[in-house]
Parts: structure tokens; C-alpha cells; sequence
């Protein structure tokens, strides 16, 4: 896998949630901070306003995606200055609860779609924790294209549902994220500087050497190995990839690889001394070892702690003054 796909599989965790909601003015939805998730809105028709935490308030059309990679809260509001409401999330069985008839007359002043993506703290990947608080992609003649086609898919899948939609919602909503991703990091505005993983994803040589390391962790990787396949010296390649990653490559190597362990002991049955082959140890010892110094725990302790519930997931689709369509909880 590429490192962006990567990154993604290896953080995000259950089942991703959204829902099409129409909003009958006048309204102002207050949605709170969620810890451990990633969430989205987009204007699928009419216009609304953005009031983040911080800073002013920002005009949506039709066509705009708002991306949350850290769950920051924030609100949606017919105006700037239409007073908020606010409603505590729920956990995952009282989703389908938010489920409700029209509760105004006439068109919409917007109809958005919205949705939620759970991310495992314990494997939060620096690549999205660079990332800003609120990603916004303005709708834009020929600009993210692939951004637009996912979502009109989506949302037409949530307001006619068809049979397979149990299938199709997941795995439009995964497509929806990887595009968001893909289309901050070829596309950031002007004022946001070029550092960090915007940076090193933008590097051919690092990015080749991340895509390296990412299909095989468990190869006996050195530097001048990895900075062969970056096209660059050892010393070079050293340099430039603590840089921008923010730590030296086997440093890396090393934390990707109990970060990748940590997925195969939450989600597969392997015993501990497969997990340690697949993952570049040949001594379960040794993967043992190293486990522990990366996550407090020995591996059995983690794959038995990690099958319990990482939380109830919450939902921030909810309020007064909307027309919640259609609520998948797959």
C-alpha cells in the first residue's frame, strides 16, 4: 500500500457514520467537540455559515466540503448571528433515533451531509496530526473533481437508498476521506506553509522511501538501502527525510512497525511470534521488548485491552430546526 492508504487503514477504526440533513431556517447548530474522531459537513445544496471555535465566521455554497480531522467542534447557522443550539452526542444504538419529519415548510435553506470517522488515539499517525483544525475545499469549476463525485454518489445513496446500500455508504465514505486527504495535500491554500508530511509527500525521493518502508516493514532496511531507493546519498537522505517526517528513518521504521503490529494484534488472531516475523523480528523477545517501550504494554496485554470497545461512537448529526433524511449506521 501507498502511505496515505496506509496511514488511513492503520488509524481509522469501526465503521465510518453520516447522514443528509435538511435545515429550515431559521437555524444554528452548535456541534461539540469530538475526541478520537474525524468528522466532515458538506453543502449539497442552498448555503449556510461555518462558525468555528476560533475565528470568523466563513460562507458555504453548494458544492463546499469542511473536513475536522482532529473532531474540533464547531457550528452550522442560517446567519452569523442566529443564536445556537446545542445537543449532547449520543453512542451508536441511539444514531437511528435521529430520525425525524420535516419540521418546516417550503424548501430548505441548505441541505448538508454529514459524517463522522473514528480514529484510534493509540495509533495516531503524525500525517494527520498535521493537519489543521478545519480543512476547507471551496467548490471550484474543474477543481477536486473526484471530491465532487464521491460526494454526490453519497448523498444520493443516503436520500434513495438501493439494495446494497450497506455496502456502498462504508466504502463511499472511505473513498470520501482518501480524496479530502489527497486533495489538501496537492491543493493547500497559498498561506499555508510547506512543511512536515505537505511537505515530505511532495518529496519523490521521501515519499518513495515512506512508500518503501510502508509495503515492507519486515525487510532488514539500512540508510543507504532507503536512500538507493530514494535517489539520494545516505547522508543526503538521512537529512532530508528527519526533516520532513520529523524523525530519522529507521527511527521511523521502528515506530511503523509496532504501529503495524498494534493493528495486527487488535484485528487478527496471529500468535505473538508471527506477528513479530511479520513485522521484521525474529525473536518474539525482542518484539516484546520493543512493544512495550512504544505502547506501556506487553503485546498479549494490548490484543486482549484492544477487543474491548474503544468507546461508544457519538454521532454530531443532531438538533433543532433540520430534516434528518436518511442516518446510516452500517
Amino acid at each position: 500500500m501507498d502511505v496515505l492508504s496506509d496511514v488511513v487503514a492503520v488509524t481509522r477504526t469501526g465503521e465510518p457514520r453520516s447522514a443528509r440533513v435538511a435545515w429550515h431556517a431559521p437555524f444554528g447548530q452548535r456541534f461539540g467537540e469530538v475526541p478520537g474522531a474525524a468528522g466532515f459537513q458538506v453543502v449539497l445544496q442552498g448555503s449556510c455559515w461555518l462558525r468555528p471555535e476560533d475565528g470568523p465566521p466563513v460562507a458555504l455554497g453548494a458544492g463546499d466540503v469542511v473536513f475536522f480531522p482532529h473532531g474540533g467542534a464547531h457550528a452550522l447557522a442560517d446567519s452569523p448571528g442566529t443564536p445556537l443550539t446545542a445537543r449532547a452526542c449520543l453512542p451508536d444504538d441511539a444514531l437511528p433515533r435521529y430520525a425525524a419529519p420535516p419540521d418546516g415548510p417550503g424548501e430548505p435553506a441548505a441541505v448538508t451531509l454529514c459524517g463522522a470517522y473514528r480514529l484510534d488515539p493509540r495509533r495516531a499517525h503524525p500525517l494527520l496530526l498535521d493537519l489543521p483544525e478545519i480543512v476547507h475545499l471551496p467548490a471550484r469549476a474543474g477543481r477536486h473533481t473526484r471530491v465532487r463525485a464521491a460526494v454526490e454518489l453519497l448523498g444520493a445513496e443516503l436520500t434513495d437508498p438501493r439494495p446494497g446500500v450497506d455496502a456502498v455508504v462504508p466504502a463511499l465514505l472511505d473513498t470520501l476521506l482518501m480524496y479530502i486527504l489527497r486533495a489538501w495535500f496537492a491543493d493547500r491554500p497559498a498561506h499555508v506553509p510547506v512543511s512536515g508530511w505537505a511537505a515530505a509527500l511532495a518529496d519523490r525521493g521521501v515519499t518513495a522511501a515512506l512508500d518503501a518502508l510502508h509495503r515492507d516493514p519486515a525487510r532488514s532496511w539500512t540508510i543507504a538501502g532507503l536512500g538507493a531507493v530514494a535517489g539520494m546519498s545516505r547522508a543526503a537522505f538521512a537529512r532530508r527525510f528527519t526533516a520532513l517526517v520529523g524523525r530519522p528513518p529507521l527511527a521511523y521504521l521502528t515506530w511503523w512497525r509496532m504501529t503495524t503490529a498494534a493493528r495486527l494484534l487488535e484485528e487478527g488472531d496471529d500468535p505473538l511470534v508471527r506477528v513479530a516475523e511479520r513485522v521484521g523480528y525474529g525473536s518474539e523477545f525482542a518484539f516484546a521488548n520493543a512493544f512495550k517501550r512504544e505502547f506501556g504494554v506487553a503485546p498479549g496485554r494490548y490484543r486482549r485491552t484492544s477487543r474491548a470497545p474503544l468507546g461508544a461512537q457519538s454521532s454530531n448529526a443532531s438538533g433543532g430546526g433540520q430534516e434528518h433524511t436518511r442516518l446510516r449506521s452500517p
